[in-house]
């Protein structure tokens, strides 16, 4: 049959990725507590195309997956890039991974459980044989506003902040770590169960260490300069104003 896609395309120019997005798929993630989790990623996966080609393959890339041994780590995720790149012939690859990462989290006074799920992602661009690897999470948190709360004769306002969390490092780097980073840099972390005496307890933390966007960013940052294995990072912190139409951010971005 005609291979549509190498035929000459009528516009001679290279494309940077092209390829398939939104795929789901069961994978095996390592667990610190329990070895390892069972989840569910969002998958994305892309190749160059050169000026001449039409077009891709785009079935290669679902069977590239399929042949895929479903446990993510580094060296599964890197074998998995050189599997795409040489079934679609192309000089780089690119690969992301997004899924929910589950910890049961004791309440900090009543210590019941309750699970709490956090966003982490595994990203990979691989070319001419080198692979850039980057591990992430999107850690909520809870912030008080120090200025609403000087300024204050009762109260200030609060809401949810997110710390999103990008890394390269050496060896190997537990998620469990990303998160804990995250968790410390807010005016104190949120919990998927609370009794009143917890309620009470998180309530009194937060108001007793109130945090600017620009405090967390620079806390997270700071525990990343401070982890032994990280040598790049970026981090975003974006906090869900309570009492204005918009959001504020800050962003810290170091290569060590």
């Amino acid at each position: 049959m005609e291979d549509v896609q190498q035929s000459q395309a009528p516009i001679a120019m290279p494309i940077d990725r092209v390829g398939v997005k939104g795929l789901r798929l069961p994978i095996i993630v390592r667990d610190r507590e329990s070895g390892v989790q069972h989840t569910v990623a969002q998958v994305s996966m892309s190749v160059d195309l050169p000026a001449r080609f039409k077009g891709t393959h785009m079935s290669r890339f679902v069977e590239a997956l399929e042949n895929w041994e479903g446990t993510l780590d580094y060296n599964s995720f890197r074998s998995l890039l050189d599997d795409i790149v040489e079934r679609l012939q192309a000089r780089s690859a690119h690969l992301r991974f997004v899924f929910p990462y589950f910890l049961r989290r004791k309440s900090p006074v009543s210590r019941a459980n309750g699970m709490m799920d956090y966003t982490c992602r595994v990203d990979g661009n691989l070319k001419d044989g080198k692979l850039t690897f980057t591990l992430g999470a999107d850690v909520p948190v809870m912030t008080v506003c120090p200025c609403s709360k000087a300024i204050s004769d009762e109260g200030a306002h609060s809401q949810r902040t997110e710390v999103r969390i990008l890394t390269r490092f050496d060896g190997f780097l537990w998620l469990e770590d990303l998160i804990e980073i995250g968790e410390r840099a807010g005016s104190c972390p949120v919990y998927s169960l609370l009794k009143r005496e917890d309620e009470k307890y998180v309530t009194e933390t937060a108001f007793a260490n109130p945090t600017f966007v620009e405090d967390v960013v620079r806390e997270a940052a700071k525990g990343l300069d401070e982890h032994p294995q990280v040598h790049w990072y970026k981090v975003e912190v974006e906090s869900f104003e309570s009492i204005h139409h918009h959001s504020a951010f800050a962003v810290i971005e170091s290569d060590g």
